[in-house]
């Protein structure tokens, strides 16, 4: 019997977040067979709501971890400039991750992944900038298993996040959005956390269901310079198929000074001497999304925790440039549940992982 979540799941990402209409064209990209009921109803909604093509591709981690072991350094470097023709065709893209196993690329050649990453950067770049797009993940076993959870648990938890009533979301983020395009100073305070730095004119960014899903985060970028303290981060993070845990990393005018990692401090520093911008910050937000409360190895969620932040080496974002250019966006999560605070300027706004300031309670779950 066909789960009728998925066709809730596919309305969300069709009607909401891509607004696929009448003569778009249309590319849904997933890696892993096992989202096919999921891209089976977005392609037949797609149609329904005329789209005048819509294309579909499956791809296999399993086969990618064989480019990174056998491509030569040619192959790795050459640039399929027919994905970025078609890619400026494109309106709308879904994209959809149902892998069954996070680390298949823990032994791949990380050399290779940074080379090629740098490589395909112009197809992502035209994508962001020039479509309709949202990200989005399927429940598999694997994810379950990472989630610690059972595949009914799982896909209960992965549904609840992303199949909420969005519009009623972004008129809560609406408010802390102004509150932080007020704001001058942040300051994070927690267990051997105590970072401050400055967003003056830089803004606040919703996410409210319209590029990833599930979503749940409203962001902004310190001043490339500004940022001064140290921060550990609580959850851990998969990179380039390695998992990192306990990354405590410190600050000295902007610049990250020193980064130590549980028994993985070489391959961390490997990674912010990508280029000059991944050891300056390119994102900080908090995660405001009520169905999601402990980290589950899979970004997408843990970014969005109730209760977090998370303050991100590399790239900065288009909507919000503090001029920090890098091949990393790296998305590091603390959470401040029961231990932390979060003050704009001279004013309190979370404390222990809830909103205290009176503008900003409404985004409490159940608040």
């Amino acid at each position: 019997m066909k789960d009728p979540r998925i066709n809730r799941l596919a309305d969300v990402l069709v009607n909401y977040s891509t607004r696929v209409k009448k003569g778009d064209v249309v590319l849904i990209s997933a890696s892993g067979f096992e989202a096919a009921p999921l891209v089976k109803e977005i392609y037949s909604l797609c149609l329904k709501k005329g789209a005048k093509y819509v294309e579909y591709d499956f791809t296999l981690p399993e086969i990618t971890r064989r480019f990174y072991g056998d491509a030569t350094k040619p192959q790795v470097s050459f640039f399929p400039q027919h994905k970025l023709d078609f890619m400026k065709q494109v309106n709308a893209f879904i994209a959809i991750s149902a892998a069954d196993n996070s680390m298949v690329m823990a032994n791949a050649d990380q050399e290779k992944m940074i080379a090629h990453a740098k490589v395909m950067r112009p197809i992502q770049d035209w994508r962001v900038k020039n479509t309709n797009w949202v990200i989005t993940r399927y429940p598999t076993h694997g994810g379950a298993q990472e989630a610690k959870m059972s595949l009914e648990e799982y896909e209960d938890y992965v549904f609840a996040a992303c199949c909420i009533d969005w519009e009623a979301e972004s008129r809560k983020q609406e408010k802390l959005k102004k509150l932080m395009d007020r704001a001058e100073r942040v300051r994070i305070a927690a267990s051997d956390t105590d970072l401050s730095f400055s967003i003056a004119g830089l803004p606040g960014i919703k996410c409210d269901g319209r590029f990833n899903i599930p979503d749940g985060e409203v962001f902004t970028a310190p001043m490339k310079d500004s940022v001064e303290g140290h921060i550990t981060y609580n959850c851990p993070t998969i990179y380039q198929g390695k998992e990192f845990n306990a990354i405590r990393l410190e600050f000295r005018k902007g610049k990250i000074v020193k980064a130590t990692c549980s028994g993985m401090d070489e391959q961390l520093n490997k990674i912010l001497d990508t280029d000059e911008g991944a050891r300056y910050i390119g994102e900080f937000a908090i995660g405001v999304n009520p169905g999601i409360r402990r980290p589950m190895r899979n970004i997408l969620f843990d970014e969005k925790i109730f209760g977090s932040i998370h303050f991100t080496p590399g790239q900065c974002y288009d909507e919000c440039d503090n001029g920090n250019k890098s091949a990393v966006h790296w998305d590091m999560v603390k959470i401040l549940a029961g231990d932390g605070e979060i003050w704009f300027d001279d004013t309190l706004i979370q404390k222990d992982g809830l909103f205290v300031h009176k503008e900003l309670t409404c985004l409490n779950p159940d608040g």
